[in-house]
């Protein structure tokens, strides 16, 4: 089924505990992923009759389940041990020199659940299948859905009762900054230097000691979050604990898309501060980078020079992402220009104008004023001087997607599955694989919710 050759498991056993997942009594495949099963160059036909595997029921051949240790910042506060618990890595499958870990989100209690079930209902694994799923069409690094199981168990939340399900996940590794943090803050040195050289042998082969890792990771997050504001998608938990060392988007939670653009737009029901609004992202970013940086400073010699050499490499993070940010937003409107860019979105959030549909518009009609912005003074201004400069509408094309998974639609699919139809969770599957062409088939995928169908809170679904 995989072929398993399993690094982490390979770690002292103070990294993780080793255990396997808890088995649930009647294991039903709801989907599995065929075009990542043929990336991963396994035969799909035989991952379909594994439902015991994917529910946890069976450990497959050349598996070393572990629940993975780590800590960290979660809305700027301190939590000093973390780690999976409600999820199992089983190993690492390796195909062409590619190492891929899979893991069973959803698979029960382990040691760091911390009062919680180990489990996961319906909903929330449907979601991250849907966003994980779509993230990786829209070309944005992300961890990735390969199966989503009913465990044929309830599990109780706070809205009521709820069907069980496990999503198994697969992703570049599950090393996280807080996986860094907890080691530094036990004062394990050895722990620490272990983990760089795991990091650094799996992830930044070229990265020279414990800022050469730093600088990659920099690298990495300023892509991905650029990519992130590109799409107008708020992450919505941005904790030490959901950023990895990879650069992959990880933990779809409480996260959206935005319809109606404002740059404070929150969607999570317990960001009530705000902290992860759609513009804070790259801050955020960078002060997870500098716990990144604090949690390594024990293997870089004296502490005053470590501080002031980590300190000159994080200040470079905001040149990262500023020419990070002017690709994306320069392709976005076809012009080399990040202030047209910018007067755009200023102009946008005056309106509220829908993010995805405004950009497309102007990438499939130039000549015509985006709907909702016809009537504004601003916008016919910088209409005029965007036509002057003559945008690229090839690069644009490849920035604006015609589809996005909008939130009524993805609450749809869940409610559905709730009811036990699935039919609406696969057609959007479908539909946002292809998200860059127009077709009848996505017309009313493309569509801004009603004000009845408007979903303005996101929930995590522990």
């Amino acid at each position: 089924m995989f072929t398993f050759d399993n690094s982490y498991a390979r770690l002292p056993d103070r990294f993780y505990t080793a255990m396997a997942p808890t088995p649930v009594s009647d294991p039903q495949l709801v989907i599995l992923n065929d075009a990542l099963a043929a990336e991963m160059g396994v035969d799909a036909a035989l991952l379909r009759d594994g439902a015991d595997v994917f529910a946890g029921n069976r450990i497959p051949d050349g598996a070393a389940p572990l629940a993975q240790l780590y800590a960290g910042h979660q809305f700027g506060g301190w939590s000093p041990q973390l780690g999976d618990g409600r999820a199992i890595l089983l190993g690492e499958h390796v195909v062409a020199g590619q190492r891929w870990d899979v893991q069973l989100k959803g698979s029960g209690p382990t040691p760091y659940s911390r009062m919680g079930d180990g489990r996961a209902a319906l909903g929330p694994v449907l979601r991250e299948y849907i966003l994980s799923e779509a993230m990786h069409a829209l070309g944005v690094p992300t961890t990735r859905a390969l199966a989503v199981t009913l465990t044929g168990d309830t599990v109780l939340r706070q809205e009521g009762p709820r069907p069980g399900a496990v999503l198994t996940r697969v992703a570049a590794s599950h090393i996280r900054v807080g996986t860094f943090q907890v080691f530094a803050a036990r004062e394990d040195e050895d722990a620490l230097r272990q983990l760089l050289d795991h990091a650094i042998a799996r992830h930044a082969p070229d990265a020279e000691g414990p800022m050469g890792l730093l600088r990659h990771v920099m690298a990495a997050q300023a892509r991905l979050v650029a990519r992130w504001m590109g799409l107008g998608f708020i992450h919505g938990v941005m904790n030490t604990d959901n950023m990895t060392i990879s650069g992959e988007t990880i933990d779809y939670g409480p996260c959206a898309f935005q319809e109606g653009y404002h740059p404070a737009r929150v969607f999570s029901s317990i960001d009530t501060q705000g902290r992860y609004a759609w513009q804070n992202q790259p801050d955020i970013a960078l002060w997870n980078l500098a716990q990144l940086a604090t949690a390594l400073l024990p293997l870089m010699g004296p502490r005053e020079a470590a501080v002031e050499e980590a300190t000159e490499v994080l200040d470079g993070f905001r040149d990262l992402y500023a020419a990070e940010w002017a690709d994306v937003i320069s392709a976005k409107i076809g012009v080399g220009d990040v202030r047209l860019g910018m007067e755009l979105l200023d102009i946008m959030s005056e309106v509220e104008a829908d993010f995805t549909n405004t950009f497309r518009a102007l990438t499939t009609a130039p000549d015509t004023i985006p709907a909702g912005l016809a009537d504004n003074p601003r916008m016919k201004d910088w209409h005029a001087r965007w036509l002057a400069a003559a945008p690229d509408a090839g690069v644009m094309q490849t920035a604006n997607p015609a589809i996005i998974p909008r939130n009524h639609r993805v609450e749809e699919a869940i409610q559905a599955g709730y009811a036990g139809d699935f039919a609406p969770f696969r057609k959007l599957t479908e539909v946002l694989q292809d998200p860059w062409h127009e077709t009848t088939d996505n017309a009313a995928y493309r569509a801004p919710a009603t004000p009845e169908q408007a979903v303005t809170r996101t929930f995590c679904g522990t």
